[in-house]
């Protein structure tokens, strides 16, 4: 989960610097990058470019760029906070600590945001987008930005995502990303499972229930995906809500016999129902289709086990 807020934006490779000595929009690009290259995003003197730069080509998509990374670097702060749980937005504690009377107390970093500095980004980042509709990497900046702000309520972040699955599917665009190129229909429905993991990872009641309404809203496009439903099926398997978890793990093995999150969602819903049945049941779709070998070894040997009594 942590490794989807951090938010690297390379400028430098937007457009090519060509050593102008005018100030022509590469220029200050040129500019920009080697200054921050020095003092980092939002260091002494970047702000004073950036008004220079706004001021001589208001409608430079890669000045908006470089003020959503200014303002949204200038609007973090953190700090070190106890807290009595395991994890925070899906990351383990930072200081795991024992105090003196050996009760367990876990630190965990915790950023702050200035609320008038993120609107400032969020506002950049929403006009590079509009001026640049293709770019879903852009897109995507926008929406961790979201989520790293929101932290355990994303509601923001996301109506962002169902927006862009809305575009995607009623537009069809040519996506364009900096590390990834073109990206195909399958990748983008792959990127979105990204999202919903992050969502579930997050681990609270808010960001469970973005879980489950992002993965519905991605089914009403693509009825029978079989990581959206089996989204479903951990959703309702977590709220301890059996008869819909099976209804989904069932309804993705009937196509997709091999599936592993289902298999072994469905063992473990068996499990803890002391369903004998229901359990050989998966066991055995487990042992014909299972992915590795040792997968299938393992359900065997579950089996026989079970033949023994």
């Amino acid at each position: 989960m942590k490794k989807i807020f951090v938010i690297l934006l390379s400028l430098s490779l937007l457009v090519p610097a060509f050593g102008q000595e005018t100030y022509s929009q590469d220029e200050f690009l040129r500019r920009y990058n080697n200054l921050t290259e020095r003092v980092g995003a939002s260091g002494v003197g970047v702000e004073t470019l950036l008004n220079k730069w706004e001021e001589a080509w208001p409608d430079d998509v890669n000045h908006r760029l470089a003020r959503f990374s200014f303002c949204f670097n200038r609007c973090q702060s953190s700090r070190i906070v106890p807290m009595d749980r395991d994890r925070y937005l899906g990351n383990p504690p930072l200081i795991p600590m024992t105090d003196s009377l050996g009760k367990k107390v876990n630190y965990f970093e915790v950023y702050d945001y200035d609320d008038e500095l993120f609107a400032s980004a969020n506002s950049a980042i929403t006009q590079a987008i509009a001026a640049r509709e293709n770019r879903l990497d852009w897109r995507f900046i926008k929406i961790n930005a979201l989520m790293a702000y929101e932290k355990e309520e994303p509601e923001m972040a996301l109506q962002e995502l169902k927006a862009l699955a809305d575009y995607n599917f009623k537009r069809n665009p040519d996506w364009e990303h900096d590390q990834m190129g073109k990206v195909s229909p399958e990748q983008f429905k792959g990127l979105m499972q990204d999202y919903c993991v992050a969502l579930f990872q997050i681990g609270s009641t808010s960001s469970a229930e973005a879980f489950r309404s992002l993965s519905e809203h991605m089914l009403g496009y693509c009825k029978d995906e079989p990581m959206f439903l089996d989204n479903l099926g951990s959703y309702y398997l977590v709220k301890k809500d059996y008869k819909k978890a099976r209804k989904y793990f069932d309804q993705v093995l009937k196509k997709h016999p091999g599936d592993m999150t289902a298999l072994k969602n469905g063992i473990l819903m068996a499990r803890s129902r002391k369903d004998v049945k229901l359990e050989k049941k998966y066991l055995s779709l487990m042992a014909a289709h299972g992915e590795t070998e040792t997968d299938r070894m393992s359900a065997q040997t579950r089996l026989k086990a079970y033949e023994k009594k």
